[in-house]
């Protein structure tokens, strides 16, 4: 079992860089198992990627293999750790609208009927739930959707929630088990001892003595690991997301999406992807998605985007032509190209962790992630097995351009 407390408590046994909700699973998990961990961050608390998703909690977009087997972990841990921080917190503090309505995949082609239906076969053999609807049920679940569905899937492991909430709520329980979370506070890199081991981060502010640092950066790791001598290929690709106005309660009662959809997620190409996800949240808006382009950090609006999304979201729900947007968000997700995340100690630099490359998924992903990362550290057994998600591995050795 690794030793969690450094002599002198005035320095974190951890810090971790980032509180966006990856950082803040990190921490928590960390933080329960009596390490004593501050949380950095250059700008306000949750303010990055975690502020601009749209708080799924998915299995249904991951084929088998390790991304859905996290998934599955952190999408059954989601709800025994939100209970776990209402009765610590107060249920108040520990309010994110957690919802478990459930994930419909439809196709309005043949050709995606079949892609659609052989997917959810292969899903099903690897234990996911994923129950084929007949084309007339699909109304009963969606009762404004398209009549041009040919095939449906719909998947009740799938959840939503509102990610700052969330991750803020990981973060009051850090606090109150003595950590501290500092924004405001850039990390510049790490200073090592002799033996190249870990020994602080440096910051803005000044060093901060520490025996090991997490990466959470999410799309800025990549930049972040090569300060800290040990590079990563993490880059950044780039979503938009509509709001529209709010709508009566059941004008969208899941999260509903086209069936490419996962093959956006699972490609890496880097020129503009769009499929079409729609979704309300507890205040009647309507998230619309979604995106995906490798445009570095360049923060450019794009009308075409926006209206190449609002088109598809049409299609699928008509009533949405005559529904205002409000407005348009846009973010950066930690991609890798193996488009799998990177949890683990670097055996590059003793000290140094990393807990990124999740892309669009990290909030659905955080729960599972923070424990992983959290055991290892702790010197556990792992809940899952850890190693597709190693920093030595084969698909991390090149960086695409």
């Amino acid at each position: 079992m690794r030793a969690l407390r450094l002599p002198s408590p005035s320095h974190p046994d951890v810090a971790v860089v980032g509180s966006g909700v990856i950082g803040a699973a990190c921490a928590e998990a960390l933080s329960r198992r009596g390490a004593r961990v501050a949380v950095l961050d250059h700008a306000a608390v949750s303010s990055g990627t975690t502020a601009r998703g749209e708080g799924n909690l998915l299995v249904s977009d991951k084929p088998p293999g390790p991304e859905l087997d996290l998934a599955r972990a952190s999408l059954a841990r989601w709800p025994l750790l939100l209970a776990a921080l209402a009765d610590e917190l107060g249920p108040g503090r520990a309010e994110c609208e957690y919802e478990p309505k459930g994930g419909l995949v439809v196709a309005t082609a043949e050709a995606g009927a079949a892609a659609l239906g052989s997917f959810a076969a292969a899903q099903r053999a690897a234990g996911v739930t994923a129950v084929d609807l007949p084309a007339g049920e699909v109304p009963s679940y969606e009762p404004n959707l398209t009549r041009d569905v040919r095939a449906a899937v719909f998947y009740p492991e799938d959840a939503q929630l509102q990610p700052v909430l969330a991750a803020t709520a990981l973060l009051a329980a850090v606090r109150a088990r003595g950590g501290e979370v500092r924004t405001g506070v850039r990390a510049l890199g790490v200073e090592c001892r002799g033996d190249g081991a870990v020994r602080a981060v440096r910051t803005s502010a000044g060093p901060v003595p520490c025996g090991a640092v997490v990466n959470a950066c999410g799309p800025w790791a990549g930049e972040f690991a090569a300060a800290a001598g040990a590079p990563l290929p993490v880059l950044p690709r780039r979503g938009m997301v509509l709001v529209t106005a709010p709508l009566p309660p059941g004008a969208v009662r899941h999260k509903v999406y086209d069936a490419d959809y996962v093959g956006a997620v699972g490609s890496g190409d880097a020129a503009l992807q769009t499929s079409t996800v729609v979704e309300a949240t507890r205040a009647g808006t309507v998230l619309i998605g979604s995106s995906r382009q490798r445009v570095g950090f360049d923060e450019t609006v794009r009308a075409v985007v926006l209206s190449v999304l609002a088109r598809k979201a049409a299609g699928l729900f008509p009533a949405l032509r005559d529904v205002p947007v409000m407005r348009a968000y846009g973010g950066f997700r930690p991609y890798t190209p193996d488009h799998l995340p990177v949890i683990g100690e670097d055996p590059r630099r003793r000290g140094l962790w990393h807990a990124t490359g999740h892309e669009g998924a990290g909030i659905g992903l955080a729960a599972a992630t923070g424990e992983l990362l959290a055991e290892l550290y702790a010197g556990e057994k792992p809940h899952l097995d850890p190693e597709p998600f190693r920093v030595a591995r084969p698909g991390l050795e090149a960086v695409p351009s």
